[in-house]
C-alpha cells in the first residue's frame, strides 16, 4: 500500500524543519513546491537532508523520499500533484496565501470525482491564515470547491533561527514545536498527524500563541535592537532588557486570562517557558532576523496593536507593549524594506496620520491617543 502525498508550498526553513517533517513523520510522500529555483534544484538533486534539534532533549530527523516542484516553472505537475494529494499545507507568509491560491483552486478543480476531499491547512504567524487562504481559492466562482476540500485553522509554534554557513539542505530548529488544528472542519475523521493537536475552537491556542510567543519575540529583537545587541538569546541574558520583555508578556497575559479564561498560573508558566526558549544559546538567532518586516507587525491585528487595542478597550494598560511598538518604529535596519517605510511614513506624515497609516487604528479609539505620543517620540529620535 502506497504512502498518502502531502504538497507543501514554501520549501523553506520552516517548511523542512517543521511541517514537512511532521508530515513525512506521519507517513505522507513530502512534494515541496517553491518559486526559487535554485532551492528547488538543490531539493531535486538530494537524497535527504536532516532536521537537527538543538537544544536540551534535541535529536536529528532525517528526510528522505520527497519530491519538488518549481511552482513557477512546473505548473502542470503541481496541478496534478494537488490533484492526487490529500492535503496541502503552506509556509510562505500571510502576504503570499493570495498568489499560491490560483494553483491550490487549479488542482482542487482537477481532483477526480469521488476523490476524498483535499484537506488545506495554512501554517503563518496570523490568525485564521486558512480562511484567508480560503477567500482566495474561492475567489469569484466558489463552484464546487468546497465539496471538494475542507480548509482547517491552525496555529503553529517553532523557533527556526538564520542557519549557519554550510548548512546546505540541513535545518537547525529548536526541539520544541506546537501544532494546533481546529477539528470541527473535519466532521470527526481529522487527518492522523503525530504531534499535532486537534482542538474544537482554534481561537484561544491561536491569540495565546501569537501574543505570546510572536509579541514576545518580536519585542525582544526591538529591545535588543536598541540596545546594539546582535543575538537574541544575549538580550535575555541582560535583566532590565528581560525585565522589559517580561512587562510586555505580563499585559499580554492579562489579556488572555481576561478574554479566555485561562487560568493565571497556567499562563504564566507558559511565558516562563517561552522566555526559556528565546534564551537557548543554541539557536543563534538574530535581533535584525526576528525585528524584520516590522510594518506587518505593526498593523492593526497583529502582535502588538492587537492585544494593545483591546487592552484599552477594557480599560488595561499597555505601557510596555507602547514601549516595543517604539522599538518596531525605531528599527532602522537598511536592508529591510519594511523598516525603511516605516521611517518614511514617520518622516512624511503627522504623528496622528503616522498612526493611522501604520496601526489602521481609527482617532477615536482608545489607544489612539497613546500611540499618537509614542510615534511623535519616534519621529523626534529618528529625526
Amino acid at each position: 500500500m502506497s504512502r498518502k502525498t502531502a504538497v507543501h508550498f514554501g520549501a523553506g526553513n520552516i517548511g523542512r524543519g517543521f511541517v514537512g517533517l511532521l508530515l513525512d513523520e506521519a507517513g505522507y510522500d513530502l512534494v515541496f513546491a517553491d518559486v526559487s529555483e535554485a532551492l528547488i534544484d538543490n531539493l531535486k538533486a538530494a537524497e535527504s537532508y536532516t532536521v537537527h534539534e538543538v537544544g536540551e532533549g534535541g535529536r536529528d530527523h532525517v528526510i528522505s523520499g520527497f519530491k519538488a516542484i518549481n511552482s513557477t516553472t512546473e505548473a502542470d505537475a503541481l496541478t496534478a500533484a494537488i490533484a492526487e494529494a490529500e492535503i496541502v499545507t503552506c509556509a510562505v507568509g500571510p502576504n503570499i496565501l493570495k498568489f499560491i491560491a490560483p494553483a491550490i483552486r487549479a488542482g482542487i478543480d482537477a481532483r477526480p470525482a469521488g476523490a476524498d476531499k483535499l484537506v488545506v491547512m495554512a501554517c503563518e504567524n496570523a490568525i485564521n491564515a486558512t480562511d484567508g487562504l480560503k477567500g482566495f481559492v474561492l475567489g469569484e466562482d466558489p463552484a464546487d470547491v468546497e465539496s471538494k476540500a475542507i480548509f482547517a485553522n491552525t496555529a503553529v509554534d517553532r523557533i527556526v533561527p538564520n542557519q549557519p554557513e554550510g548548512m546546505g539542505l540541513d535545518v537547525n530548529v529548536e526541539p520544541y514545536f506546537e501544532w494546533a488544528i481546529e477539528e470541527p472542519a473535519f466532521g470527526g475523521n481529522a487527518p492522523q498527524i503525530p504531534g499535532a493537536t486537534y482542538v474544537e475552537s482554534l481561537a484561544p491556542y491561536i491569540e495565546r500563541k501569537l501574543f505570546t510567543v510572536n509579541t514576545g519575540h518580536a519585542a525582544t529583537a526591538y529591545f535588543g535592537y536598541g540596545a546594539g545587541i546582535e543575538k537574541i538569546s544575549d538580550v535575555l541574558a541582560q535583566p532590565e532588557l528581560k525585565d522589559k520583555i517580561y512587562a510586555v508578556l505580563a499585559e499580554t497575559k492579562a489579556l488572555l486570562v481576561a478574554k479566555y479564561g485561562f487560568e493565571p498560573q497556567v499562563q504564566e508558566a507558559y511565558v516562563q517557558k517561552i522566555l526559556k526558549r528565546f534564551a537557548n544559546p543554541e539557536l543563534p538567532d538574530t535581533v535584525t532576523r526576528v525585528g524584520r518586516s516590522p510594518l506587518r507587525k505593526l498593523s492593526r491585528k497583529e502582535r502588538f496593536v492587537g492585544p494593545a487595542a483591546e487592552l484599552a478597550e477594557r480599560g488595561l494598560e499597555s505601557t510596555a507593549l507602547q514601549q516595543a511598538m517604539l522599538g518596531a518604529m525605531l528599527f532602522d535596519v537598511a536592508e529591510d524594506p519594511e523598516a525603511v517605510k516605516v521611517g518614511e511614513i514617520l518622516a512624511a506624515n503627522s504623528a496622528e496620520d503616522a498612526v493611522a497609516e501604520l496601526t489602521g487604528l481609527e482617532p477615536n479609539h482608545p489607544l489612539f491617543a497613546q500611540l499618537v505620543e509614542v510615534a511623535t517620540r519616534a519621529k523626534a529620535q529618528r529625526a
